[in-house]
């Protein structure tokens, strides 16, 4: 669960080994958790949504507010981060690792297409360092990544193909672009959401538990719209 932001350094060069060190921990512990799926799994995805809600909390808190509106905003918080954790350990691991997937290419795209591009600012009073180069490049990555999964999962027979069974399925590699595209500007808006939050409260960070990458939620803003949209539309396709 990878979060990367286009922004220009603001850490020292000394910083470097931590940041690399703090990466390839939360990498081998996310990994080990896929890995042995089942309850492992499932607890790993309750952990991670319990720390980010109460980073969110914190946030709000800390948001100039009366008592009433941060008690909403705070239930508002336990629907958002519960109901995306909740369709993660509810949903099949090819679901979650698609969701995640999406993320991750959709933050990378970003990031090189950004860095390499620049331009105009998306919206610069909420979150400086975006792009609409940026989100561009995030759809285009994530549009491909769509394509090939779902295109894949139609010449495999994990879906009905109706194509003539010959070649390419060009309309679900279509389909699938499409919806990695869309995925792509949902997980930029969590993103977004996050920066507002944290511009609201006077912060840079939602906390410091990750050394040189800041907080939980930091990490995984993208991935909470994400997972509800994903989980939701998964779970109906499976009832219908």
């Amino acid at each position: 669960m990878v979060d990367v932001e286009v922004q220009q350094p603001t850490h020292k060069g000394s910083d470097l080994p931590v940041r690399v060190a703090s990466a390839l921990a939360m990498l081998l512990v996310a990994g080990t958790a896929f890995w042995l799926g089942g309850l492992v799994l499932d607890l790993f995805i309750g952990l991670v949504g319990l720390i980010a809600f109460v980073e969110m909390a914190r946030l709000i808190i800390r948001i100039p507010a009366a008592p009433l509106s941060h008690g909403i905003a705070l239930i508002g918080a336990i629907l958002y981060v519960g109901l995306a954790a909740a369709y993660l350990v509810a949903s099949p691991a090819a679901v979650v690792f698609f969701a995640l997937g999406i993320v991750i290419v959709t933050d990378t795209g970003a990031y090189f297409t950004g860095r390499a591009i620049g331009g105009p600012k998306i919206a610069p009073s909420i979150s400086p360092s975006k792009t609409w180069a940026g989100l561009f490049g995030g759809m285009a990555a994530a549009g491909l990544l769509g394509a090939v999964l779902v295109g894949g999962a139609v010449s495999f027979g994990a879906a009905q193909p109706t194509h003539d069974g010959q070649g390419v399925p060009w309309l679900a590699v279509l389909a699938g672009f499409a919806v990695g595209a869309l995925l792509a500007i949902v997980a930029q808006m969590g993103d977004f959401f996050e920066s507002w939050l944290k511009r609201r409260a006077g912060v840079k960070d939602s906390s410091r538990l990750i050394p040189g990458h800041g907080g939980v939620l930091d990490r995984v803003d993208g991935l909470l719209p994400v997972a509800i949209i994903v989980g939701a539309v998964s779970s109906y396709l499976m009832f219908v």
